[in-house]
């Protein structure tokens, strides 16, 4: 039988078998970024979206830009990004409550 979730430790002869393998946080191990890596790096792409439409919506007022539709892709794709980084901030914040809120 196979594994493929790599939850399943083979048992040695001397003992019962060992549980899944656990990270550091508790969760199963998984090789990658860690969440504060992800969050930052997210944070950066957004405001580098912010930041170029700023600057087009600048060219734009100067006369250094023309198209228009340049102009409005940059502004949607700022605020796309800012909407779901909001988004994350609220289920964060709501899951946060809820940690509160347990009895120990």
């Amino acid at each position: 039988m196979t594994d493929p979730l790599g939850l399943i430790r083979p048992t040695d002869s001397t003992g019962p078998a060992a549980g899944p393998v656990r990270g550091s946080a508790g969760g199963p191990a998984v090789p990658g970024a860690e969440f504060k890596d992800v969050l930052l790096e997210n944070l950066k792409k957004v405001n580098e979206l912010q930041q170029d439409a700023t600057k087009a919506m600048e060219d734009l007022h100067t006369g250094r830009r023309t198209d228009y539709e340049g102009v409005i892709i940059a502004t949607q794709k700022a605020d796309t990004a800012f909407h779901m980084l909001q988004a994350l901030r609220n289920k964060v914040m709501e899951a946060y409550d809820e940690i509160k809120q347990m009895r120990v």
